[in-house]
């Protein structure tokens, strides 16, 4: 049994991070030394890798390397790659054959593959494909500068270790891209959800949370450097659970959100992504007791149908759902949901399809992350199932969902029209640089005419006017 309100002491100990990012960034994350080796990296795929960039970033910041954003005058070219689906491989190959080309201009230059595609290709990529010289699993950048030795020497570099205790606790993400606003905290690793169509359990190993200390020492060091929201990220942030091994004191997700909420009440707290079958009524009531608590969940359904469900070994049904959407409008009765939606998995008939159509327009969803199902080598769905479904009919059941999709955002959207509410200023509107983008709680982009002396981070009320299925168009309200 958790302690209900926990509260974590001797933050000044040596589990706070230590900040090295000052001293090599400008606002923009990055500098321009022209004596230093640089790395180029881009990343594809879910947060979680995006975020991990950045702890590559800090490792590599420690051993000389700067970041740039010209990949044709870098020094080591990294990829930060998702096994997700087919499609995202097939994008990391051709970009590895650019970089490729790039490194016939620049003889000398490092390429590595990084992440879930680098753990489960590791051989195709150094022995058939012969297009890098460095393949690093997402557990084992620490070994980065060892490895990027070897591959000087002429010899590849690879680790792909899966660790069943690396978090990365103790390193402070060097900021890439990054608008000085927003930013994400990793704060467990891994996944021990075997869904039958998933291969993160296989790259990127077993399920480990991340030191409660560290995590709130983060996002304290990220407030006084001007953020003024964090994504709190995991496989299944639902399922943290982590134990101070000098006090005994356990923290759940529900007391870690209470714990990060607490750092500031302008640091608003998002975080992604909740499991159906984790999620609790604690979770809820957390979220309800704090304002800075974002009243948005991700919460993926996969499929609307109960047999499929149990195929995708998903450890819930339509019905368990349901309770749980049900939960949140009781308990956060302004809570935006999302989720994700696989169509055409294995043996999926036109009547459960039809199931998946009917739970998101039930659920309401604001948006969701919608796909035609892919099979991944190695999956239990692989070795277990037939991908029996044609590709057409797939791609023609993702249409209709997607069609559902936005017909439930926009009117979603639309009944927001006349309300007023308290917006995260992010930036300039991509379409005019007239206009200021922002977020509210429930994750919507609102897009509003800026005005002299406002700047992204200010908090502003903007009353909504208009809405698309994507966008909630307003003006400021004083």
């Amino acid at each position: 049994m958790y302690d209900n309100n926990p509260t974590l002491t001797n933050l000044d100990n040596k589990q706070i991070l230590h900040d090295r990012q000052g001293e090599i960034l400008e606002q923009d994350g990055f500098v321009d030394d022209p004596n230093a080796k640089t790395f180029y990296i881009e990343s594809y795929g879910c947060q979680m890798n995006f975020s991990d960039s950045e702890i590559v970033g800090s490792i590599l910041s420690d051993c000389g390397y700067s970041p740039t954003k010209n990949m044709e005058t870098s020094d080591l070219i990294l990829v930060n790659t998702c096994s997700i689906r087919e499609k995202a491989e097939d994008t990391v190959r051709k970009r590895l054959r650019i970089f490729n080309k790039v490194k016939e201009q620049k003889p000398g230059t490092l390429i590595g593959v990084l992440g879930c595609m680098a753990e489960r290709l590791k051989h195709k990529f150094l022995e058939e494909e012969k297009l890098v010289d460095l393949v690093v699993g997402p557990d084992a950048y620490r070994d980065l500068p060892n490895l990027i030795s070897t591959a000087e020497d002429g010899d590849k570099g690879i680790n792909v270790f899966l660790s069943r205790e690396e978090t990365y606790a103790d390193i402070a993400p060097l900021r890439l891209d990054n608008n000085g606003i927003t930013a994400f905290i990793s704060i467990m690793r891994g996944c021990d959800n075997m869904c039958s169509f998933c291969v993160v359990p296989f790259t990127r190993g077993r399920e480990r949370s991340r030191n409660a200390f560290s995590i709130v020492s983060e996002a304290t060091d990220l407030y006084t450097k001007g953020y003024k929201e964090v994504t709190l990220l995991g496989q299944n942030v639902d399922s943290y659970k982590w134990e101070n091994p000098e006090t005994g004191q356990k923290v759940n997700f529900a007391q870690l959100l209470k714990l990060v909420a607490d750092v500031h009440p302008d640091l608003r707290v998002r975080f992604s992504t909740s499991h159906p079958k984790d999620i609790t009524d604690e979770v809820l009531t957390t979220m309800a007791a704090h304002e800075n608590i974002c009243k948005y969940i991700h919460l993926p359904v996969q499929s609307g149908n109960s047999r499929v469900l149990k195929l995708m070994n998903r450890t819930y049904d339509r019905e368990w759902y349901m309770d749980r959407v049900e939960a949140i409008r009781r308990i956060i009765p302004d809570c935006a949901i999302s989720s994700d939606i696989i169509t055409g998995f294995c043996s999926e008939t036109e009547e459960e399809h039809q199931d998946t159509l009917s739970i998101i327009e039930w659920s309401e969803y604001s948006m969701s992350y919608m796909f035609y199902y892919s099979e991944r080598p190695g999956t239990l769905a692989e070795r277990k199932y037939e991908d029996d479904i044609p590709l057409e009919t797939k791609k023609r059941r993702l249409s209709e969902v997607i069609a559902i999709q936005n017909k439930v955002s926009l009117a979603h959207n639309k009944r927001d029209i006349g309300k007023t509410f308290k917006v995260l200023i992010e930036g300039t509107s991509k379409k005019s640089e007239l206009d200021f983008k922002g977020r509210n709680t429930q994750n919507k982009m609102l897009v509003f005419p800026k005005k002299a002396g406002l700047a992204p981070g200010d908090y502003v009320r903007v009353k909504v006017s208009d809405a698309t299925s994507a966008t909630l168009i307003g003006s400021l309200v004083e």
